[in-house]
């Protein structure tokens, strides 16, 4: 660590958290004295006028998101913090083996539950976990995917403790969002401070498309010619419509709704103004409840009645494969660990957070005698909802949901609050630390591919810890550095 005049943090106060940028005794960490010596020659005035012009890019690039349920309007400028947060390259190499390790384990285990079950045989997991779980799709036992992979596309939520160790907090198997965020923000900054990433030897993310279409290409079941890719959308209402608009725009491939797809002859065309083209491999950001109201929701006009029997037939790929969510689910979350015992023979290198299982006697017998110190989660919900801070929860938030757990325990666990690391953020003319999470993006198709950072998520409400934008979080630039 170093020690730095930084005038504009004269006042910057780490208090307890583990702090991104600054030791406890307030030195300087080495990888990231570079970024704070070019930040103190900066006074405030121009700092805001640099963020300023952040936003003003997001304006211009229509970087928004939709929160369902909103009054005030269906759009929002995705808030963002120009204070990046950086990461060493051995930090990095780190999470990089951690990431490879469990999207490995974790596309053995779908594999395994979708074939032979032999992990549930052996007892490693308890069957009805399975059974249970909202997203285990029974039909497609059988069912074979290219290359074997289920999970061509993840976003990992890590978090970072008062120890200094990353967590992972939950994985996102089905339709992970947020990587178009991750571009454009790195976009804005190189624009607000142009010259700094090459100065401090910052690795780029901008192969990310073009990664995402090579891993599409590689899944194609059509390997005669070019494979002809879509992207499915649920349309203009979902929130993250934005993302993919710009991820089909950058991989050069079509954006489609469910509408603009058929399928004859267990084969899968789109629509064209010069007639039908069989598509080879669909990138859904749809839920499998809705891609095919033949199979699943009878009443949904989101997918293609019949994509499902093409898929069977090994006419189509789908990215990420149908039935992903089980993994998803944050009750089977609580065994990753032991899946990469059983498959790869290793110790997890990211280490899940604590978690209790309110299905088992014995934890729920603790989650309810200790309901007002633990974050309590439901299985299945993302975006910040379907979860009680026992810490900050009211009697009757308590009391609602100690009923739920008593009525339904398996679609519920328990995690001890963990203080999310902090970094410093803008705020009203100063800087204050806020808390973060990380969120990195792995796509798995001839071999894994990490991109070097991830979408940093910011708590912009001063003490929260919930960093979901859905719930008033914005996000930050992530630094890689290089060797």
């Amino acid at each position: 660590m170093r020690r730095l005049s930084k005038p504009m943090f004269e006042n910057y106060q780490t208090e307890s958290f583990y702090d991104e940028m600054f030791g406890a005794d307030g030195t300087v960490r080495a990888h990231c004295a570079p970024l704070l010596e070019r930040f103190s020659s900066i006074d405030a005035g121009e700092f805001e006028n640099r963020r300023q012009a952040c936003d003003a890019h997001f304006l211009r690039q229509g970087v928004t998101f939709n929160v369902y349920h909103d009054d005030q309007g269906t759009e929002r400028i995705f808030p963002f913090d120009p204070v990046p947060r950086v990461i060493s390259a051995d930090e990095w190499d780190h999470i990089e083996a951690g990431l490879s390790q469990r999207i490995i384990a974790l596309n053995l285990f779908l594999h395994d539950i979708y074939h032979d079950q032999q992990i549930l045989k052996d007892g490693v997991i308890p069957a009805c976990y399975i059974e249970e779980a909202r997203h285990f799709r029974p039909e497609f036992r059988g069912v074979n995917v290219p290359e074997d992979i289920y999970i061509q596309i993840c976003g990992s939520d890590l978090i970072r403790g008062d120890d200094g160790q990353y967590y992972v907090l939950e994985d996102n198997a089905r339709c992970p969002s947020g990587a178009s965020y991750l571009l454009e923000n790195r976009n804005a900054l190189k624009r607000a401070f142009p010259g700094l990433f090459d100065a401090m030897g910052v690795r780029p993310v901008d192969a990310y498309p073009r990664e995402l279409r090579r891993m599409l290409e590689f899944i194609s079941p059509h390997r005669e010619g070019d494979a002809v890719c879509v992207l499915l959308t649920p349309g203009c209402y979902n929130s993250a419509y934005f993302e993919h608009c710009y991820l089909a725009r950058e991989m050069g491939i079509e954006i489609v709704e469910g509408k603009d797809l058929v399928v004859l002859d267990d084969f899968v065309y789109m629509r064209t103004t010069k007639g039908l083209e069989r598509v080879d491999v669909i990138y859904r950001r749809i839920d499998d409840d809705f891609i095919d109201p033949t199979v699943f929701r009878k009443d949904s006009v989101l997918g293609v009645p019949g994509i499902m029997q093409a898929y069977r037939a090994g006419n189509v790929a789908l990215a990420n494969a149908v039935g992903t969510g089980v993994a998803d689910d944050k009750a089977v979350y609580h065994f990753v660990p032991k899946m990469i015992e059983y498959y790869l023979g290793q110790e997890a290198i990211l280490p899940n957070v604590p978690t209790y299982l309110a299905h088992e006697e014995s934890d729920r017998k603790y989650i309810l005698d200790h309901l007002p110190e633990l974050v309590v989660k439901s299985a299945n919900e993302s975006g910040g909802y379907g979860m009680l801070m026992g810490p900050t929860a009211s009697k009757a938030e308590l009391a609602e949901f100690r009923a739920k757990i008593l009525e339904d325990p398996r679609n519920f666990i328990a995690q001890p609050v963990v203080n999310l690391s902090r970094c410093p953020t803008w705020c009203d003319g100063g800087f204050e630390g806020r808390h973060v999470d990380l969120r990195p993006y792995i796509i798995y198709g001839e071999s894994v591919q990490i991109v070097p950072g991830g979408l940093t998520r910011v708590a912009l409400n001063k003490g929260s810890l919930v960093v979901n934008s859905s719930q008033g979080g914005g996000s930050k630039d992530t630094w890689v550095l290089r060797a």
